[in-house]
């Protein structure tokens, strides 16, 4: 009987071997399938990066594009022949230090750089692929994502420093200064001035911040008085947005409020004003906005440059013409950057803040002049500009109704509970 039983057993331990050596087998093949389906896919640059042994650097100090591919063992027969095929699409002299590349090289012992992609910011790039026998250079950009963002402040001490404290991208400030440059005296905001603004913010994969978009609409409020400004382009083949207010007229004036961005009015046109420098009453019949030296004073309106010189007590001297009616003037410069004769854009830097001729600080004195008479700036009434022109003016006022009422349903911080 026992006999019997082992030759039953002898029978069928090659099937039990045939079974247990299959189901190794399947679950080696499981395994591998497993292993091979965690193995994530990285896509970047247009490139699946799995496929090369990846560099990423920045350029330093003494580095160049042939010093690169040479330590990634390109031959400078290669390189200078890489260079020449590209010198119409990608500059290699124009890498700068401190900006991020990749080199994707071959996967095996030798790990050759086959492709040299250079980040010229956050969102642009070049792409020099010589991986094969025809080199190809490509400039191209990151995918963008664009989002809206709402947002609100209120002033407590200066612009710039509400915007840093509800964490807005810095160049918030000066896009408000820009578009109300001709409606709000910035010199002259009042604590509990507010504001709310709607306006893009791109981001690369989703998280990356890539930077401030185009301002869509926003409402500022001075001394209680409210002023709209919305975003709108007339022809699509402009690259910039207009700002227009609520009913259509144009945010943009003749002449700018200051002749700098961010500073303070340090003395007023005043006729009976008593000059430290002189220590007698003397009219001073300009507006002095006290900066630092070298900060840009621009030319508030259009018009030509009629003097540029040095003139006795008034320093470095830039005279404009701006029509038959006005000319503005911009006194004690550290340098001129304007010459006679020259035609001058509103906004145009044309002089930098100085120190020149009779002056206890650095600033620029404006003197602003109508039919030949100095007068205040700050008092002037300034001649408006023209509306948006009639063939647009019905689609703006469709396209803003959604923005302005975005623009009311946002509440100020102090009103959120």
């Amino acid at each position: 009987m026992k006999l019997y039983l082992c030759v039953k057993m002898n029978r069928f331990i090659p099937l039990l071997l045939i079974l247990l050596l299959f189901s190794c087998s399947n679950d080696s093949q499981n395994s591998l399938e497993d292993t091979a389906k965690k193995v994530k896919i990285i896509r970047e640059y247009g490139f699946i990066l799995n496929n090369f042994y990846v560099i990423k650097d920045t350029i330093r100090s003494g580095e160049n594009f042939g010093s690169l591919l040479s330590k990634h063992n390109v031959p400078y027969p290669e390189i200078d022949k890489i260079v020449n095929t590209i010198k119409e699409t990608f500059d290699v002299r124009k890498l700068k230090i401190g900006q991020p590349y990749t080199i994707l090289a071959s996967n095996d012992s030798l790990k050759k750089a086959q492709v040299f992609i250079y980040e010229h910011d956050k969102i642009n790039y070049s792409v020099i692929n010589f991986k094969n026998s025809e080199v190809k250079a490509l400039n191209t950009k990151k995918p963008i994502k664009t989002v809206l963002r709402m947002s609100t402040g209120v002033i407590t001490s200066s612009l710039s420093e509400t915007i840093d404290s509800e964490g807005m991208n810095y160049i918030v400030a000066h896009e408000l200064s820009e578009i109300y440059a001709w409606t709000i005296d910035f010199f002259r905001l009042q604590k509990n001035d507010k504001f709310k603004i709607i306006y893009e913010e791109k981001f690369i994969n989703d998280s990356i911040y890539a930077g401030m978009g185009k301002i869509v609409g926003t409402y500022f409020e001075h001394n209680g008085k409210p002023y709209y400004a919305f975003g709108f382009k007339t022809d699509s083949l402009k690259k910039y947005h207009e700002f227009y207010d609520e009913v259509g007229n144009t945010m943009r004036r003749p002449f700018l409020k200051a002749p700098l961005q961010f500073s303070r009015i340090s003395s007023k046109y005043n006729l009976r004003r008593k000059i430290a420098f002189y220590g007698m009453v003397r009219a001073h019949r300009g507006t002095d906005f006290a900066a630092p030296v070298g900060s840009q004073i621009q030319s508030t309106a259009d018009g030509t440059v009629i003097e540029s010189a040095y003139k006795g007590g008034n320093g470095n001297y830039v005279k404009i013409r701006h029509n038959s009616t006005y000319t503005t003037a911009y006194l004690h410069m550290s340098k001129r950057l304007v010459r006679v004769g020259e035609r001058v854009r509103q906004g145009q830097t044309i002089g930098l803040v100085g120190m020149t001729g009779n002056t206890s600080g650095p600033h620029v004195c404006y003197r602003f002049a109508r039919n030949g008479n100095e007068v205040d700036p700050l008092r002037e009434k300034m001649p408006a500009s023209e509306p948006i022109k009639s063939e647009h003016k019905e689609r703006y006022l469709t396209y803003i109704k959604t923005v302005k009422s975005s623009l009311d349903s946002i509440p100020f911080k102090k009103d959120k509970s």
